[in-house]
């Protein structure tokens, strides 16, 4: 396997990732850009517009006839928010050309359509098409308020919005119903055309490729595009100031969600490392102290396990338990916290966390989304960790190091939806 990249254009870079181990090829493109309350809304039509179809293939039902042309290409898209930015991303996957029936470059044909699809829409006198947007705008309030079925993702957005409240972190990625009244086909559209001209653009091809730099410079759309000093985020904003600011939500539920809101106060990059093997220790795994004494030892809690965003240096412990047994859920909790900083946990424990992580980081050569998530995220912190690298960063790091994390670390928020 190899990992280049390539200057397109100023705040254009194509990432290709080589590698003889998939039968397919995965294109990508994402756009990056400042999350915003005023725009979430607007970019998340974006993302369904765009799938709505083309100039050049007008229906989604074209898009789809393409793709059966393609050998069964598939086509996805999402938004996704990242530290504070919001990022679209689309992509698709096609068979490597050496398992057609007949010889043909099926890549340059991917990316083609991938990138007529996002880059070259399908409007008419200056505006998304008002019968496509009309119900784009019903299937996004639908999802928008479908947010409260999921009650634990529901609980941590919630914990996140009151850690993050006025700050572009807690702007829930797919916008609010308040503001889709006013997005109308033309103002859409100017907004679409502001951000392909500002946005940070990515464009991933991972699989068996030769020659793809040079499809992509000879591409009309990539000539089309501008240069730009892309706007987006590499330092986000922190959380608020609390010291165990405490949040209750009331819904009509069978069983409580607690999410435990920390930050992290570290000093360095190379700190990140320590707080991953911290987190698998306290919570990331099923030989975590979390799991072993709030969930098996003591039965206080349906599910419990921790996670570390390290775009935002924070640590979330989410548990489902009985409504009743919070206090004393609360309270074990607090002291699988307060085991950590006083270094009561064992040498084997740090050898199964960084066995676990180990696992983890091995995997990410083998599924070709990860692996392009993988090399995006170095892309926008700027850090350029190999596989290897981040492997011996992981095993290097010692006792003291994760009891440093602990003591690090604040409470800043606990949230309880109960009935």
């Amino acid at each position: 396997m190899s990992y280049n990249k390539v200057i397109l254009k100023n705040g254009i870079t194509f990432h290709n990732i080589n590698s003889n181990k998939f039968k397919t090829n995965l294109c990508a493109v994402f756009l990056t850009f400042p999350i915003t309350f005023e725009n979430a809304t607007k970019d998340t039509l974006i993302a369904l517009m765009l799938k709505r179809g083309s100039k050049n293939l007008k229906t989604r039902e074209e898009i789809t006839s393409k793709l059966a042309e393609l050998y069964g290409a598939e086509f996805d898209s999402g938004i996704d928010k990242s530290g504070d930015n919001h990022v679209l991303k689309f992509y698709l996957e096609s068979l490597n050309e050496e398992y057609l029936p007949k010889k043909e470059n099926l890549l340059e044909k991917s990316i083609k359509v991938l990138l007529d699809i996002v880059f070259n829409p399908n409007v008419e006198n200056d505006k998304f098409n008002e019968n496509f947007l009309e119900q784009e705008k019903e299937h996004l309030e639908q999802i928008i308020n479908s947010k409260i079925d999921n009650k634990a993702m529901y609980a941590l957005n919630r914990c996140v919005e009151e850690m993050y409240e006025g700050k572009p972190y807690g702007i829930y990625k797919y916008g609010y119903v308040e503001k889709i009244p006013e997005i109308t086909a033309q103002n859409l559209y100017e907004y679409y055309k502001n951000l392909i001209a500002t946005c940070k653009i990515d464009i991933f091809v991972s699989g068996n490729n030769t020659n793809v730099d040079r499809i992509l410079q000879n591409n009309e759309i990539i000539k089309n595009l501008q240069d730009r000093e892309p706007e987006y985020v590499k330092e986000g904003s922190l959380s608020n100031s609390n010291t165990e600011k405490l949040v209750e939500d009331k819904m009509d539920v069978s069983q409580g969600k607690i999410v435990i809101g920390m930050d992290l106060k570290l000093q360095n990059a190379e700190e990140q490392y320590w707080a991953q093997v911290y987190n698998t220790i306290l919570g990331g795994s099923a030989n975590s102290k979390l799991f072993q004494n709030v969930r098996e030892k003591e039965s206080l809690a349906y599910t419990v396990s921790s996670n570390y965003m390290r775009l935002k240096s924070n640590i979330f412990i989410r548990a489902g338990i009985e409504i009743d047994n919070y206090d004393k859920a609360l309270k074990i909790i607090k002291q699988q916290l307060q085991d950590m900083q006083n270094g009561n946990f064992s040498d084997d424990d740090i050898k199964q966390a960084k066995r676990t992580l180990e696992a983890t980081i091995n995997n990410i050569p083998e599924e070709q989304d990860i692996e392009i998530s993988y090399y995006f995220g170095h892309e926008l912190s700027g850090n350029k960790t190999t596989i290897e690298e981040y492997k011996n960063k992981i095993e290097n790091v010692s006792k003291e190091n994760i009891v440093t994390i602990a003591n690090s670390i604040n409470i800043n928020t606990i949230y309880f939806l109960r009935n």
